[in-house]
């Protein structure tokens, strides 16, 4: 029983540390409101993406369908255009007069949070080949002890990088730091995309 567990908990954790256009997304939100109650539209869609993206990974479901060509690369189509919209809108964020930022609404919280999650192909490739491999060794009980391990984590997760991007948010009163960060953030998140981008051309050829 609790081999499973371990062993969700660190193939989980080892997944979502790395830092990536998800990860960026939840932070910056963090930082960019004025509470937690404010980015939980966030918190909660990445939550219910990894944790869809997690069962179907487990399930075999995804492997299945990522084995149609088209398929793929329709995903990676749309990852590439909402991720290259996100980085443009945080790099064009500007303050609020002289203060804050005008946060992101909860519907643009949702829908980039999608964005990031299910139209990543980064993120499912990792939770197929790794999740989804590593899930198939276990069986009845032990597979769901499995996946609800790797689930907790990614829900635990998005809750601190938003409690960690709002304590950041707490310290900068003039919005400096802030800007900055939604620039670092655009950054990466184009980095991404020019990887995506990469991988759409190599599946094409």
């Amino acid at each position: 029983m609790l081999q499973p567990l371990a062993h969700g908990f660190l193939l989980a954790l080892g997944l979502i540390l790395p830092l990536g256009a998800q990860n960026v997304f939840v932070f910056n939100q963090g930082a960019n409101h004025k509470s937690i109650y404010k980015t939980l539209p966030v918190i909660i869609t990445a939550g219910l993406c990894d944790t869809f993206l997690i069962v179907l990974a487990v399930l075999g479901v995804s492997v299945i369908l990522l084995s149609f060509p088209m398929l793929q690369v329709s995903i990676y189509c749309i990852g590439l255009v909402f991720l290259i919209y996100m980085a443009w809108s945080l790099w064009k964020a500007r303050p609020d007069k002289l203060k804050r930022y005008r946060p992101m609404t909860a519907k643009k919280q949702v829908g980039f949070a999608i964005s990031v999650s299910l139209l990543n192909p980064h993120a499912i490739m990792d939770t197929i080949g790794v999740i989804g491999t590593s899930g198939a060794i276990y069986d009845g009980t032990d597979k769901v002890l499995f996946t609800i391990s790797t689930v907790v984590i990614s829900w635990v997760w998005f809750f601190f990088l938003a409690i960690s991007g709002k304590m950041i948010g707490n310290i900068d009163k003039t919005g400096k730091y802030i800007m900055i960060l939604n620039k670092v953030s655009a950054i990466i998140i184009l980095i991404v995309a020019v990887m995506i981008l990469k991988q759409l051309i190599m599946l094409l050829l």
